[in-house]
């Protein structure tokens, strides 16, 4: 059995590797991006494991072999879905392995957001002792309504958390059930009036077709003035020159975001460089605990599908492993 791994962004990949030396099978980096580069290296792949690399039509198709591709991290927007689905090669994800630390990481950012916390450490550490901003520009959770757009397990995270400061939560999402929006202590509401009544919005949901921009001009211009937005989500899913037009009239009052389009940040981009933006380098799902749940899953979940064993979490709509022919 011959597992990929197209792109990683560790150290070393030794704790996949114990995990495949251990199936029998061998473990092959190809640390790359480029496309041509990833169609000859999966090709005679068993299983691939993918992170940041496009694994497009022309690479999905170049895998004569993979019973599976599976994602370290929950989002796939980097593979082409419909093309794996067309070969028969379903498409794994971790779904469960860093919801409390992206959960815990929202309300860090919007903690920080409302009580003006990285505009105030840069003003002490340049040596003045005032405030950062008016006294307004300080609110508290009890006194605000936040909207919660997402209620998947990192949403439903997020939203445990708010609801316990004392302070109104909306959530939207076509497929959660109100009575269980409810039971957390939020009202379910159309996005639509998550969007008007939100004073504080956050984004938990995934890069889809109907999701892609969904933070734009027209959307923010029904927003409450002096918004404050989170993304944690992907960073498609808001334009960032509509945000970026936002917070230049002050629209937008402030904004924390660990992920952006594109990504890294390009030099001198507008985004960069005001005491009313927090940036992350997509890096909210961090833990020593998480990582290692994300590798090690990531590697049984490969070696599983080279096996033709049964699969979790298949996201492509497929059953389980390819059937390949010896």
């Amino acid at each position: 059995m011959k597992i990929v791994v197209t792109d990683h962004a560790f150290p070393d990949l030794a704790v996949e590797e114990e995990i495949a030396t251990a199936a029998g099978a061998i473990l092959v980096s190809a640390q790359t991006k480029d496309p041509v580069r990833l169609a000859t290296a999966v090709a005679d792949a068993d299983a691939v494991i993918t992170q940041f690399a496009p694994v497009n039509a022309d690479v999905v198709n170049a895998m004569r072999r993979a019973r599976a591709i599976v994602r370290y991290g929950i989002g796939v927007d980097n593979v082409d879905l419909a093309a794996a689905r067309s070969r028969g090669i379903p498409v794994c994800n971790i779904p469960d392995y860093c919801i409390d630390e992206v959960a815990d990481h929202t309300l860090a950012f919007i903690l920080a957001l409302t009580r003006q916390v990285a505009p105030q450490s840069l003003l002490v550490h340049g040596g003045e002792w005032r405030l950062a901003a008016p006294p307004a520009a300080f609110r508290t959770l009890a006194g605000i309504t936040c909207g919660v757009v997402g209620f998947g397990r990192i949403g439903r995270g997020v939203v445990r958390r708010l609801v316990a400061f004392g302070g109104r939560v909306l959530v939207s999402d076509p497929v959660a059930s109100p009575k269980d929006v409810a039971a957390l202590g939020a009202e379910s509401v159309p996005l639509g009036k998550l969007l008007t009544g939100s004073d504080l919005i956050t984004l938990h949901c995934p890069s889809l077709p109907e999701t892609k921009g969904m933070i734009n001009a027209n959307s923010l211009a029904t927003m409450k003035p002096g918004l404050l937005l989170v993304n944690l989500s992907r960073g498609d899913l808001v334009d960032p020159e509509a945000l970026v037009a936002a917070l230049d009239s002050g629209h937008v009052a402030g904004a924390a975001l660990d992920v952006f389009a594109p990504e890294p940040i390009p030099a001198g981009h507008p985004i960069l460089g005001r005491s009313n933006v927090i940036l992350a380098p997509h890096i909210a799902s961090v833990s020593a605990a998480a990582v290692q749940r994300l590798r090690t899953t990531a590697a049984a979940l490969a070696v599983a599908a080279a096996a033709g064993g049964p699969l979790p979490s298949i996201v492509n709509g497929l059953l389980g492993p390819r059937a390949v022919s010896a």
